[in-house]
């Protein structure tokens, strides 16, 4: 079992340069405290990120760690051209030492694709498009494509990555039908849903995953995403958590309240313990979050964890002792789960 972090970097209120500070000193922390990688968000024209440009971030996290990976999840690649996309990469795979990822996807919110001067109606087709030539860029030091959004004709590639063919991929999915794709490929993927969809989305992975690969290739990553807090006790975590999320919560919806719309698949509940009855987030001492922690990677057939430790106006030293208390007391706990050893569902009216 290995144990990520997600950071929407959602604006807290204070300072940009005190809050990048704030998450530069966390990421040491991470890197210290045994968590495999930190990945991040890409949201334009929205206080939900505070940091549009993943590689910048990455960037100086690199510098400020050892061994924590780094993976930008998603690039939204219907904004991104392909190529300076493709070079950054492989800058950050060298700066970081081999230790970069990235995740690939089109984007949820046509605001935010608009804002960028995208028609939310092509970006199926450019994110598939833009995908194709960064493939070829890696693969080859000549770059030709023609394309509908993108023609290259004989261009020299003059930089390529550490990891070879290339860094790591990673795909976020919410259907079993999803999962083809990436299995084909060894793509690690992350998972959203309730845990009752996410396990019909994991089994049908390992399913696709073994019908083209062989028991010496390692099953990727296989990932959800939890907003984490822990705390002394579990009133104490809890009160953290309603007290962040409201700022949270403003931050994710704001754009799309702008333009009167609601969010099509990432739905969030404005009420922090509505989200914990939604088992989305995993709050209280390190007993209850390990135990709870347990029961839905053991249900969801989950080998990754990633959590979001810092969200909204949550006070820094909060979400330090947080990070000790689970680095410390519920990591290893966990860390014996994960890969092949998962139980079947049951029903949860059944569950002793």
């Amino acid at each position: 079992m290995k144990f990520g972090i997600f950071d929407q970097n959602d604006r807290s209120g204070r300072p940009l340069a005190q809050q990048y500070e704030e998450r530069l000193e966390l990421a040491e922390l991470f890197d210290a405290s045994g968590f495999h990688c930190y990945h991040t968000s890409e949201h334009h024209a929205t206080p939900l990120s505070t940091t549009p440009s993943q590689n910048v971030l990455m960037s100086a996290i690199a510098q400020r760690t050892r061994n924590l990976r780094l993976c930008p999840l998603v690039y939204l690649l219907p904004i991104h051209h392909p190529v300076r996309l493709a070079e950054e990469i492989c800058m950050l795979d060298h700066l970081s030492q081999g230790r970069f990822e990235f995740g690939i996807g089109r984007g949820a919110s046509p605001h935010e694709l608009a804002a960028m001067g995208v028609d939310p109606s092509n970006a199926a087709k450019m994110y598939a498009e833009s995908f194709d030539v960064m493939e070829r860029f890696f693969a080859s030091d000549r770059l030709n494509f023609s394309g509908e959004f993108w023609q290259f004709d004989d261009v020299p590639v003059e930089i390529e990555p550490l990891q070879r063919p290339h860094p790591p991929v990673w795909y976020a999915l919410a259907s079993p039908d999803s999962t083809v794709w990436p299995a084909q490929r060894g793509i690690n993927i992350v998972c959203g849903g309730p845990v009752e969809r996410i396990r019909a989305v994991t089994d049908r992975y390992r399913e696709e995953w073994r019908k083209t690969h062989d028991a010496e290739h390692e099953l990727p990553l296989i990932g959800v995403n939890r907003y984490i807090i822990v705390a002394d006790t579990d009133e104490a975590a809890l009160e953290i958590g309603r007290k962040a999320w409201p700022t949270f919560f403003s931050n994710f919806i704001r754009l799309w309240r702008k333009h009167g719309t609601e969010p099509v698949n990432a739905k969030l509940p404005p009420d922090f313990d509505a989200l914990i009855a939604s088992r989305h987030a995993v709050v209280g001492s390190p007993e209850t979050v390990a135990k709870t922690l347990t029961d839905q990677i053991l249900d969801g057939g989950l080998n990754y964890l990633i959590g979001s430790y810092v969200f909204g106006d949550m006070p820094h030293e909060d979400v330090v002792k947080s990070v000790k208390l689970f680095s410390e007391h519920v990591m290893p706990q966990l860390k014996g789960l994960g890969q092949s050893a998962w139980r079947p569902v049951v029903d949860e009216t059944q569950r002793v």
